[in-house]
């Protein structure tokens, strides 16, 4: 069963550069054995310099060899529990077990993204979407779902909020963004050219970059200024981006409560306003 760091570090594994995969998988293979490692004997038994192995743990957000050892340790010493692993579906299999499966593995996709959460990286992303003048949203297909509960949550709070579910659209929207405004970018696999392309945009007009997406290296992430992520251990049945989906809404919803947070009682004002307009009758 991995936690943590472990978890980090198999979800990060197929962005990993080709020595520092070699690092990782020794890892992944031998938690227990790193504890006692100088960086020098994980350096001979990997066949990897000592460099690469500095450079796979920044990869990881660690600052160093000395503090992955610490987070792989804590990792080891909490509990176990059985059953933690994605199930994968049994064909023919009955109603029961297929309940089971879908909300066991959403369950675990919400945990394991908690792990590669930074509590720094979604204060700082609560505070500058808070203080935003305009908040952009950019997310197609599956990820435009989330962009638009996002989109619904912030304009109940009366801010100023924009989705764009086409590549056109979104570039028009970051063309018209200033440094007063945030940009959210999701994508689960980090990849979209169209997102990207927005970013890119809105970067030159100097709005701060926010984005969701899967952990590891990837061009939008390494873009933005402020990286969230959520796990990428869902590999054998994304099934239309299912515990995928899951993780990065409760990642929208931590941010939403935390920008309700921010100014309470004005935020509880406006969310009251929204209820009652809308159980006002239609004509």
């Amino acid at each position: 069963m991995l936690k943590g760091l472990l978890v980090s570090i198999e979800g990060a594994y197929d962005t990993l550069p080709s020595m520092e995969q070699r690092v990782a998988r020794y890892i992944l293979d031998h938690p227990k054995d790193i504890i006692d490692m100088s960086v020098q004997k994980l350096a001979n038994e990997t066949k990897v310099s000592q460099a690469t192995i500095v450079r796979m743990a920044r990869s990881l957000r660690c600052n160093g060899f000395k503090e992955l050892k610490l987070r792989i340790a804590a990792d080891l010493a909490l509990s176990g529990e059985v059953g933690d692993e994605y199930q994968l579906f049994r064909v023919g299999g009955d109603t029961e077990e297929l309940i089971k499966f879908v909300s066991h593995n959403n369950a675990k996709s919400i945990k394991d993204s908690v792990t590669v959460l930074s509590k720094d990286s979604v204060e700082e992303a609560i505070r500058r979407l808070g203080a935003a003048r305009k908040i952009g949203i950019f997310g197609i297909g599956a990820s435009s779902v989330v962009a638009e509960d996002f989109k619904i949550k912030v304009m109940r709070l009366n801010k100023w909020c924009e989705v764009g579910y086409s590549e056109d659209m979104q570039a028009i929207i970051a063309s018209g963004l200033t440094e007063e405004d945030a940009v959210l970018g999701i994508s689960y696999t980090g990849h979209n050219e169209g997102v990207l392309h927005a970013f890119q945009v809105a970067k030159e007009r100097g709005a701060v970059l926010i984005s969701l997406t899967q952990f590891g290296s990837n061009p939008i992430a390494e873009l933005a200024d402020i990286p969230l992520f959520t796990s990428n251990l869902e590999k054998h049945y994304r099934l239309g981006a299912m515990a995928s989906r899951i993780a990065q809404l409760n990642v929208i919803d931590i941010l939403y409560v935390g920008l309700v947070t921010q100014n309470y009682e004005e935020n509880i004002q406006a969310l009251e306003r929204t209820k009652l307009a809308v159980k006002q009758p239609k004509l």
